[in-house]
């Protein structure tokens, strides 16, 4: 496959169920996981620095387990659209250490929420929340590979010649 035969293929979606040309699908459903447990990290704040606790680690302990179902529906879509780079290639590469840093982060929450649900959560868990930072920096490093991957070398991004379309009829 040559290099310009593989870009465009990791343009293309593999099925509809991955979103049409130029829209896919893994990137609007990681919203829902990266909101769930940003919102349990200030939870879990304000269990720590509330009298009544209680309400906040609970909801922390809920969003922890939101955003693993979350991350499950966002995992399938990643991996329709990873099936379509070129083994061999830097992106592949690149694609493999996203998903390898998510799915460390969801065990990292995962054992977390184990933490929260065996120690009751009436009362903040201050294992869990730093387990919890660490999945966090996993998750914020794993964007910035997202990031890279879309918008640096294009994956599922339109070709250049359906994006000049947009810019047609730019004043200099």
């Amino acid at each position: 496959m040559t290099d310009q035969t593989a870009l465009r293929e990791a343009k293309r979606p593999r099925s509809l169920l991955a979103g049409p040309y130029g829209h896919p699908i893994h990137a609007v459903t990681i919203t829902l996981p990266i909101g769930a447990w940003t919102a349990s990290l200030v939870f879990d704040l304000l269990a720590l620095f509330t009298d009544d606790p209680e309400p906040f680690a609970l909801g922390a302990t809920w969003l922890v387990g939101i955003g693993l179902v979350g991350a499950l529906v966002a995992v399938m879509f990643g991996l329709m659209d990873y099936s379509k780079l070129a083994h061999g290639t830097r992106v592949r590469k690149m694609a493999t250490t996203h998903m390898i840093a998510n799915f460390t982060a969801m065990g990292v929450f995962l054992v977390g929420l184990g933490l929260r649900l065996g120690a009751g959560v009436d009362q903040p868990n201050m294992p869990a929340f730093i387990l919890s930072l660490i999945a966090m920096a996993l998750i914020g490093f794993s964007g910035f590979l997202g990031g890279e991957m879309a918008y640096h070398y294009g994956v599922r991004v339109a070709d250049e010649s359906d994006q000049v379309e947009g810019y047609s009829g730019a004043k200099q």
